[in-house]
C-alpha cells in the first residue's frame, strides 16, 4: 500500500496543471467566480523555470522549442486526462472535489531505446486543489497559500479520508525502508 517503484526518467521541463473549477490564476486570469464549474477539464502547460516564474506556454512554444513533441503532447494530455479521471473518482468517494491539480512528465527508456511518456511526479495535497465537497474547505497548499492554518491537519485529514492513515495520526506508521 505504502510502496512504489521508482524509475529515473528524462524530466519534460513542462509543469501540466489539469482544471475542473475555476480557482486560483485560472479564476483571476478569466474574472471567473473560485468554484465555477468548467464545461470540461481544461488541461494548460508552463514551462518549469522558477527563474522565469513558471511560464505559462502553448503547444507551439513547447514543440517549437523542443521541449516535447507532438506525439509526446499527446500522449501527456491522454495521460493528464487518465489521471484525472481516475483521481477525480478516488477523491469524489472520501468527499472530496478535485478542483486542479499540477504535474510533471517524462521520458522512461527501456534497454531497446524504446521510450514511453509516464507520470514522474507525486499526487499529493501539495500539488492539488482539494476542497469538501459538503462545505467547500480547502483541504490542500492553499491552506498555506492564504494564511488559513492548519495545513498539517488539513493534509492529514485527506489521507485519513483515503485510508492510507491510521485513526491515530501520523505516529502510528512505520518508518520507510529503502531496498536495494
Amino acid at each position: 500500500m505504502r510502496e512504489q517503484l521508482v524509475r529515473e526518467v528524462e524530466i519534460i521541463p513542462l509543469e501540466v496543471c489539469v482544471r475542473n473549477v475555476a480557482a486560483g490564476s485560472l479564476a483571476q486570469r478569466f474574472g471567473l467566480a473560485e468554484g465555477t464549474q468548467l464545461p470540461r477539464s481544461i488541461i494548460e502547460y508552463y514551462f518549469k523555470s522558477e527563474a522565469l516564474g513558471n511560464p505559462m506556454v502553448s503547444e507551439e512554444h513547447v514543440t517549437a522549442f523542443g521541449w516535447a513533441t507532438t506525439q509526446d503532447l499527446d500522449d501527456i494530455m491522454a495521460l493528464a486526462l487518465r489521471i484525472n479521471d481516475f483521481l477525480s473518482g478516488v477523491f469524489l468517494g472520501a468527499g472530496i472535489r478535485l478542483v486542479d491539480f499540477r504535474v510533471e512528465f517524462g521520458r522512461l527508456y527501456n534497454n531497446d531505446d524504446e521510450m514511453r511518456v509516464v507520470l514522474a511526479d507525486e499526487i499529493s495535497p501539495d500539488n492539488c486543489r482539494l476542497w469538501d465537497i459538503k462545505t467547500g474547505e480547502r483541504m490542500d497548499k492553499d491552506r498555506f497559500r492564504r494564511d488559513l492554518g492548519n495545513v498539517e491537519e488539513a493534509y492529514q485529514e485527506v489521507a485519513r479520508r483515503l485510508g492510507i492513515l491510521p485513526e491515530g495520526g501520523p505516529r502510528d506508521l512505520k518508518g520507510p525502508s529503502t531496498m536495494q
